[in-house]
């Protein structure tokens, strides 16, 4: 008789198998997640060279974070519409541009954020 705890850990491995395979699917297919790794690694940096606080480190990793579930739920939605309706249709366009927007306000958000914590510490060089 099977035991019902290993197949629920078995199922809960396995569906971190394919979360880790689509995160790399992602930062190896993706231009627009290899941009935003890129700047995370930058902003890291930047965080390292001002030693900024604990708190600012959640805020930057939080921000970092979705920014990065945004751009990959966009694709999934492009990838979606373009496999449902592989020509250029007028309602595909508006949902890829909807779901676009979901990124946008992750960035916008995210430079908000880095102006916080990053302005006043540049104004102390100066």
């Amino acid at each position: 008789m099977k035991n019902s705890g290993d197949s629920f850990v078995r199922g809960r491995i396995r569906s971190l198998k394919f979360a880790f395979k689509g995160a790399w699917l992602l930062l190896t297919t993706e231009d627009s997640i290899k941009a935003q790794v890129i700047m995370a690694i930058m902003i890291t940096v930047l965080g390292c060279f001002f030693n900024i606080s604990n708190i600012e480190w959640m805020l930057q990793f939080l921000v970092i974070g979705m920014v990065l579930v945004a751009e990959s739920l966009n694709t999934a939605v492009e990838k979606i519409a373009d496999f449902v309706h592989p020509d250029y249709h007028e309602k595909i366009g508006f949902i890829k541009d909807i779901a676009a927007g979901a990124p946008t306000f992750a960035g916008i958000t995210s430079l908000i954020v880095a102006g916080f914590i990053y302005f006043p510490k540049i104004n102390l060089l100066f």
